[in-house]
């Protein structure tokens, strides 16, 4: 009996363990599960800001840097000064720039021009055949910054080298009237590349405001011509061309605006001023001309659409086609209408 009593004392004893110890348990929380950690979200490349849309003038320099191939080309239509016969002239140009910096591009320009004149451009000359040259190459660079957000500003120094044809003292009638009718197809914007006896140094500025589809832009280009050949080649209205240097400036004003992200309309205003008084400009200033050509200044006007074709992740066609009218002499009175055709690729 004792020995029964004792073990039912010692199973009790166990009993009331198991019993507290299986309490204590469901007292204490359950192990948390083992958690995997998630990977780390791919960061996301920061899209920069586009830039705002940029419209490039007609005949001024872009007042921003990049890589461009430009084939720039003017048609230009006119009468002789009677305003029976017509004649017309083509002067091409092919620009191309690359960006060194985010700030520098230096740049080469080529051309070529053509005319076919009116048998008598004017009454006192006689007839002059087709003509054909090889313009002076411009080698330049531009410096451009922002000063703010929305405005662009650029500074430009260029040379012309004296190659082209039409020049030297024993140059053919018909290719100095090719040269003289580019500049006038140019709107005498470009005045540097036509004049081949001449080494021209020319320094120039842009001021933009680009914002919201909307640019607005002002140039000034200030020419010093120097004279290396050609001191006895007649010039218009003078037996020789004895000026040892010409001071020649060009302004302009262009407006543009994005209809659409494909389509921009833009406008030129530009002037060209002799500072200096050539002697062609004071035989045709005398007070004795019977037929003043009123070469000391032109004024034309150019508007036109431009479309924006995106060709791949960085390359950009831009091509355009404007049309210029004359405001003042001598190309209003010879009836100018001037198609441009340009044709620039960014990249």
């Amino acid at each position: 009996m004792d020995t029964i009593a004792q073990r039912s004392v010692n199973l009790g004893l166990v009993a009331a363990v198991l019993s507290c110890s299986a309490a204590a348990l469901a007292q204490e929380p359950a192990p948390a599960a083992p958690t995997v950690e998630a990977p780390p979200p791919e960061p996301t490349a920061a899209k920069p800001n586009s830039p705002p849309p940029y419209s490039l003038p007609w005949q001024l320099r872009p007042a921003v840097v990049g890589n461009v191939v430009r084939s720039d080309t003017a048609f230009a239509f006119y009468k002789d000064a009677a305003g029976k016969e017509s004649g017309s002239t083509v002067a091409s140009m092919l620009l191309a720039s690359y960006k060194v910096t985010e700030a520098f591009a230096p740049m080469v320009r080529v051309g070529v021009v053509a005319n076919s004149p009116p048998s008598s451009l004017m009454a006192a000359m006689k007839p002059v055949d087709s003509g054909f040259n090889f313009l002076n190459p411009v080698i330049g660079g531009t410096y451009a910054i922002k000063p703010a957000k929305s405005l662009r500003l650029a500074f430009f120094l260029g040379v012309t080298l004296p190659i082209g044809g039409g020049g030297g003292d024993d140059a053919k009638v018909e290719n100095k009237t090719a040269n003289a009718m580019g500049i006038r197809a140019r709107s005498a914007m470009d005045n540097a590349m036509f004049s081949p006896n001449d080494f021209a140094i020319f320094p120039g500025v842009d001021f933009a405001y680009v914002a919201g589809g909307f640019t607005a832009q002002v140039e000034a280009t200030v020419f010093q011509l120097t004279r290396v050949k050609g001191d006895k080649q007649p010039a218009m209205g003078v037996a020789n061309n004895p000026d040892k240097s010409k001071t020649n400036l060009t302004m302009g004003i262009h407006v543009g605006y994005f209809l659409t992200k494909f389509l921009s309309v833009g406008t030129d205003f530009r002037h060209q001023r002799f500072l200096s008084t050539p002697k062609a400009v004071e035989a045709d200033e005398d007070a004795s001309n019977m037929t003043p050509l009123g070469l000391r200044d032109t004024t034309t006007f150019a508007i036109g659409p431009r479309f924006h074709m995106k060709l791949s992740d960085s390359v950009w066609f831009r091509p355009g086609v404007s049309f210029s009218m004359a405001i003042d002499e001598p190309l209003e009175k010879l009836e100018y209408e001037i198609v441009q055709l340009d044709l620039p690729i960014a990249f």
